[in-house]
């Protein structure tokens, strides 16, 4: 399913309430899609320089395999096929991480950004292949509040490499690069994301109107982030589970102005 524009007020989440208010948001739903497919074979389809911003949490396996996780209560049997607890993951050998920056780095736009999500594992053993597609700005600390897994130290963080395709300042000069944002516990979707984390992506990288994509869309988190800005969205996941979570949320959204999985007030 496709959203379609439609002739009426773009709902807004409140993110006036979180300093991420967007302005001159045009008087129509964007467009968006949500399709069921592997990263490769979905950037692949997309035009060259088609893409204004890419913001995406890649479901990486290299952490996990290295750990071994066996039968815990967060992710169920690891690896078994059909566990409801956890996803479908990407092979993330750096041949094949080499080929997803290469696909990201031929839709997006010249001078234009970049946002992907890192754990500590991978960004040790991939992040330094994003310096041969992209220039590398920074990395931003999301600080998730409470901890989380740990075998040693807890984890209550991930790392977020922010990327130009060419060269582009932000849109402010107030934005921090430590961002506190609470996690989401026991949301609708494994490792589900908060809203709030790739609206805080957008609003210095993107104008109303711009496209965004995540090839590694999970539950629709960024989708409903890129609507919020007033920008249209195309995205994809291999999950069916996924997909259909996330074209859900985006039609209620933009029926409604609502996120049915992070219920929040609509701008007045």
């Amino acid at each position: 399913m496709d959203g379609r524009a439609l002739r009426q007020p773009v709902p807004r989440l409140s993110f006036a309430a979180m300093g991420l208010a967007v302005h001159d948001v045009p008087d129509a739903t964007p467009l968006w899609r949500v399709e069921q497919s592997d990263c490769l074979a979905f950037l692949g389809g997309l035009e060259d320089g088609s893409i204004d911003c890419i913001i995406t949490d890649p479901a990486y396996s290299g952490m996990n395999q290295h750990m071994r996780f066996g039968h815990g209560r967060i992710v169920g049997r690891y690896g078994e096929p059909g566990n409801s607890r956890w996803f479908q993951e990407f092979h993330d050998d750096p041949a094949t991480f080499s080929r997803f920056l290469e696909e990201c780095h031929r839709v997006l736009r010249p001078d234009r950004h970049i946002y992907v999500m890192f754990d500590s594992f991978s960004l040790l053993s991939l992040g330094a292949l994003m310096r041969e597609r992209f220039n590398v700005k920074g990395v931003i600390v999301w600080d998730k509040v409470n901890i989380g897994m740990g075998h040693y130290f807890r984890r209550s963080h991930e790392l977020v490499v922010f990327a130009c395709k060419g060269r582009r300042r932000l849109n402010r000069r107030d934005l921090a690069d430590v961002w506190r944002i609470k996690r989401i516990h026991r949301g609708a979707y494994p490792t589900q994301k908060p809203v709030e984390l790739f609206a805080r992506m957008l609003v210095g990288s993107v104008e109303p109107g711009m496209a965004v994509c995540d090839p590694f869309a999970g539950s629709g988190s960024s989708a409903i982030a890129a609507l919020a800005a007033g920008c249209s969205f195309a995205g994809a996941d291999i999950s069916a589970d996924a997909v259909a979570l996330a074209r859900s949320r985006c039609s209620t959204y933009t029926a409604t102005g609502r996120d049915p999985l992070e219920p929040a007030p609509v701008e007045p």
